[in-house]
């Protein structure tokens, strides 16, 4: 979770975004202008609990030492270097140990590894909510506060401050100091809630275990991937939850009946006493929230976005929703009358829509899911993500040799400017699943970039994990073009929190607005919709032979296909997720699910809790509409490259930086109006969801 003090983010980092800095004379030198410095990551390969327990212990008692000094340092003689600067060099200790050390809560195969990297997350955690509550350290804050030079402060710097001081407010330094250990107490109580709400779901196991006959629809490569299981003496296939084996199968497998066993049994992951600490977790963020003055956690939470104020995110959703509903109604038609034709039945249940869209795709518009991951093999696609962004960013990747891995599918890669001779970043990429590993797909950053004391700049870090399947000796990875999406937006997030230039770390990379951040992803989904980027890297993987130009145009021509109802779907989860942090939520989280299910345009399945399997309400708390809000940005930037070229590397420099090293050193808006030179709106927006434009489509 996020903290308050300057904003810190204590333990892990949240997935997606990064963080980590000294006493310094930090005004002359800027960040392009001197060679960056090297600083090894730890040995993820040789890590024992042992190890992780010791590199966070000396992680606090160094950030201890460092606020210390800060506390000990007399009024007259506090600046800017020795207090603000000081106290991110100290945060930047456990911040490094949650990026590294915790990290492995997420990806450590050894179970004891992964319980203690677990457990330490949530220490670091509380540890950040302690620095965020300690009395001195705010004191010796004011004094600086107090000082001319702060008076004096200006650009980044002005802000770094200005962030300072509004966190503590939002941390209730403004209240009496009863009512502030209250809400202390219960920021460590939402430490342990989510601790414990991502495990249950990292660690659910549930699927079917189906005869060979009964997975008709899907092709033998992929059946042949499924864990295999040993029943009545025949042998048997187990479909799990994991999204390589979840999504393909409620795409294509034939059988109504097991698509909705297998959806029902995915909306109820985590389980029942996941329900329980979420409603838990709800209950003790609205009490945070009055007792700091604000009459919601959607109040206190939206007041750090772009959108400012709950009635601006709600008016957004509303308008949306009118937009989407059309388009789901044409949407749901069509699906019907093809069900119709087909079986006689017209009734399109929720767990049917992914297949009838599917098989309208191989119908109506001649697209094949899996014809068309023939011509995306895992390596090819790598191939063409590095083309694209070397190309168009100016920068060069190449294998990090000999750098320290937590797995051996993990492949390390380090950063250079295109014509560099010494890297200035570093990225991983852990792309196959493995048991209790993250489900889903996430960038992680593991070290931010800030300007250090002697003027160079400290070397992010970053990783991407994903579950695409993993090859074989007789089969190469092969990824759907969804998936293809997926691996590009997730990249986007890499690219944003390595190619940072921001002086603080409260400001690198991705450390930007929540509903401005995922804006630079969902821009570069843009880029495998294009012809001319396709012929670069999508082949065949037997013949080599390019992906087709009528393949790719009916891919095209179908892109919006049962967009209304795939973005209804999105919209649903925001509007919940908004509802359950707003005045006049009653504690029922399934009663709310229940209410708000008509949205999705399908009934309410019975006896489910989809929320308790849905990790984004911690973390993503009363921010999920910033998935819609930012999009909206996103493709609106996507209209320079449109008109300049997609591959233009001028268009491309300036996007790097206008936008991605900047950070969040500037608010959101301001970063889009400074690259777009107008102000933005959301005629991109719409069209890329096959919606009509109105005459002047407004921004959010």
């Amino acid at each position: 979770m996020l903290v308050g003090a300057a904003g810190f983010r204590s333990g892990l980092p949240s997935r997606y975004d990064a963080d980590p800095y000294i006493p310094l004379r930090m005004h002359h030198a800027s960040p392009g202008d001197v060679a960056g410095q090297a600083l090894p990551m730890i040995d993820f390969k040789s890590l024992t609990p042992d190890a992780i327990a010791r590199g966070c212990e000396a992680a606090m008692r160094a950030c201890d030492d460092g606020v210390a000094a800060i506390v000990a340092t007399p009024p007259d003689r506090r600046t800017f270097a020795n207090t603000l600067v000081a106290l991110e060099h100290a945060a930047d200790h456990v911040q490094q140990a949650g990026g590294q050390y915790a990290f492995m809560a997420y990806v450590a195969e050894d179970d004891a590894l992964r319980e203690t990297a677990r457990a330490w997350e949530q220490r670091l955690d509380k540890y950040g909510v302690e620095l965020a509550f300690r009395e001195d350290l705010y004191a010796a804050i004011r004094e600086f506060a107090a000082t001319p030079e702060a008076a004096a402060l200006t650009g980044e710097a002005r802000r770094l401050l200005d962030f300072t001081l509004r966190d503590y407010r939002r941390n209730g330094f403004e209240l009496p100091k009863e009512q502030r250990e209250k809400v202390r107490a219960l920021m460590d109580r939402l430490v342990e809630l989510g601790t414990a709400f991502r495990k249950a779901i990292d660690e659910w196991d549930d699927g079917i275990v189906v005869d060979r006959e009964q997975l008709a629809g899907m092709p033998d490569r992929w059946i042949d991937g499924l864990k295999k299981v040993e029943q009545d003496g025949r042998t048997r296939y187990r479909v799990s939850l994991d999204y390589p084996e979840i999504m393909p199968f409620m795409d294509n497998a034939e059988s109504g009946d097991l698509r909705r066993e297998l959806f029902l049994k995915n909306q109820n992951k985590g389980g029942e006493g996941n329900v329980k600490v979420l409603e838990e977790a709800i209950a003790l963020r609205a009490e945070i929230a009055r007792l700091l003055g604000y009459d919601s956690w959607a109040a206190y939470v939206v007041e750090k976005r772009m959108a400012k104020r709950p009635e601006h995110v709600e008016r957004f959703l509303l308008d949306l929703e009118g937009k989407l509903s059309a388009k789901a109604r044409i949407d749901m038609e069509a699906l019907s009358r093809a069900k119709r034709a087909r079986s006689g039945d017209p009734e399109v249940h929720v767990w049917d829509w992914w297949y009838e869209t599917n098989l309208l795709l191989k119908t109506e518009y001649a697209v094949d899911d899996f014809e068309v991951a023939q011509y995306f093999p895992l390596q090819r696609c790598i191939e063409g993500l590095f083309l694209v962004t070397q190309e168009l960013l100016g920068i060069r990747y190449e294998p990090a040799t000999g750098a320290p891995v937590w797995h051996e599918d993990v492949q390390a890669f380090d950063i250079f400017e295109s014509d560099g001779d010494r890297p200035f970043a570093r990225f991983y990429m852990d792309l196959f699943p493995r048991p209790n590993k993250f489900g889903h797909a996430a960038a992680f950053p593991l070290r931010s970039g800030r300007l250090l004391p002697d003027g160079s700049y400290q070397q992010p870090a970053s990783a991407i994990v994903a579950n695409f399947t993993k090859p074989t000796p007789g089969a190469p990875s092969l990824l759907r073009h969804t998936e293809v999406v997926t691996f590009f937006h997730e990249f986007g997030h890499i690219l944003h929190q390595t190619l940072t230039k921001a002086r603080f770390l409260e400001f690198a990379g991705s450390s930007t607005e929540r509903d401005f951040v995922e804006a630079p992803s969902q821009m570069l989904e843009h880029w495998v919709w294009d012809r001319d980027v396709l012929r670069r890297f999508a082949r065949h993987h037997e013949t080599g032979e390019p992906l087709p130009d009528d393949l790719l145009d009916a891919m095209v021509r179908a892109k919006n296909l049962s967009s209304g109802i795939a973005n209804l779907r999105q919209l649903f989860f925001a509007r919940l997720d908004f509802t359950l942090h707003s005045p006049g939520f009653d504690g029922d989280t399934t009663r709310a699910v229940r209410e708000l299910y008509p949205v999705t345009g399908f009934p309410y399945p019975e006896g489910t809790h989809f929320q308790s399997g849905f990790g984004h309400l911690f973390g993503y708390d009363a921010g999920y509409y910033g998935y819609l809000w930012s999009r909206v940005f996103g493709d609106d930037m996507f209209t320079r490259f449109e008109a300049a070229g997609v591959l233009d590397r001028a268009t491309g420099l300036e996007y790097r930086r206008a936008v991605l090293e900047r950070g969040g050193s500037v608010d959101g808006d301001e970063l889009v109006r400074g690259f777009l030179g107008r102000e933005p709106n959301s005629d991109a927006f719409l069209r890329d969801l096959g919606l009509e434009v109105p005459a002047a489509g407004p921004s959010p």
